[in-house]
């Protein structure tokens, strides 16, 4: 157990005491405290480490973010290294995820602070940071302060976060006028709506997810890595598929991931019949419905751009959940 203090000052002139501890929580420990979270993602979950430590060949570590020693956020590092640690890569992705109560400007300075101590940059070190806090000219300007530089080269990851936690009659009038006209067109099709939490479904959403992948040139979550993380998904109880059909035909699919009270739309397919009946719309609909029913209460629609995939953007827009922009990619 490394614990790793340091003194910080917040907006009111009290002196807070940051530790990062790594590596301390049993899984069950580590789960209990993740299930807490209101609202995390799935980078920072323990599959998705399990996967992308084998898939990259990178260390994990676990880390539990104190302030004045009480229990403040959550934090999965990636580590990289070769040659004795001569070469070190340190990889941050989407965290560190705060309990309630935490997450202020103060706390947010006093963990970068502990995090610069704990992996200064030095020759042969780098790092990759993408912070879990929304952009704004604030948000900016604190981490600037820190002495992290921005990358241009690479776009903050931006989303659309779907509050699951109301009734389905406000969400559905919380859809966007010509989504639930689509929607109602697909409710009217002769087509059928399967479900499946045990990776059954999964052989044909990769495959045809590879070849539309290749076809169009989107960005997300590479077929290869998806084939190693997929036993974990399912061994652990975090995915959910579903699809449409119509005369034993498969028209559409799309792929949830669970993480404690959230879950994120990780990818999707849709036929050229699929699209004719409007299969997408439905199945985002359905699966509103089954992610409430298994207690998910914050939804991630996935990443969007203006790029590369704008109509996508356009169609999860449409389910009216709340825009939401990462801050950008440091080092």
């Amino acid at each position: 157990m490394t614990m790793c203090p340091r003194l910080f000052v917040d907006a009111i002139g009290k002196i807070m005491k940051c530790e990062i501890i790594w590596n301390s929580l049993s899984l069950d420990e580590w789960n209990e405290r993740f299930q807490k979270l209101e609202r995390s993602n799935f980078l920072q979950s323990y599959v998705y480490a399990l996967g992308a430590s084998r898939f990259y060949r990178q260390k994990v570590r676990w880390g539990l973010v104190l302030i004045d020693g009480k229990e403040a956020a959550l934090l999965q590092l990636f580590e990289a290294s070769f040659l004795f640690n001569v070469v070190h890569g340190v990889i941050l992705d989407r965290g560190p995820l705060w309990f309630k109560g935490y997450g202020s400007a103060p706390h947010l300075q006093s963990f970068i602070s502990e995090f610069q101590k704990l992996f200064p940059k030095r020759l042969g070190r780098k790092h990759r940071m993408l912070l879990e806090v929304e952009d704004g000219h604030a948000a900016q300007a604190l981490i600037k302060q820190t002495g992290w530089k921005n990358n241009p080269n690479r776009s903050p990851y931006e989303t659309y976060w779907l509050n699951l936690d109301q009734e389905l009659d406000a969400l559905r009038k919380n859809l966007d006028g010509k989504w639930r006209n689509a929607l109602v067109k697909a409710e009217k099709q002769n087509v059928q709506i399967e479900w499946d939490d045990k990776g059954a479904y999964l052989p044909w959403l990769i495959k045809h997810y590879t070849l539309d992948k290749e076809r169009r040139g989107y960005g997300g979550i590479s077929p290869q890595f998806l084939d190693i993380l997929a036993p974990f998904l399912i061994d652990h109880k975090n995915i959910v598929i579903g699809r449409v059909t119509a005369d034993g035909e498969i028209m559409a699919s799309v792929l949830f991931v669970l993480h404690g009270q959230s879950a994120t739309y990780q990818i999707g397919v849709t036929t050229d019949e699929g699209r004719t009946v409007n299969a997408h719309h439905l199945l985002l609909w359905q699966g509103v419905n089954v992610l409430k029913d298994k207690g998910i209460k914050s939804f991630d629609l996935g990443g969007i751009n203006d790029e590369d995939a704008s109509s996508i953007k356009r169609f999860k827009k449409g389910l009216g959940g709340k825009p939401y922009r990462l801050v950008g990619h440091y080092y």
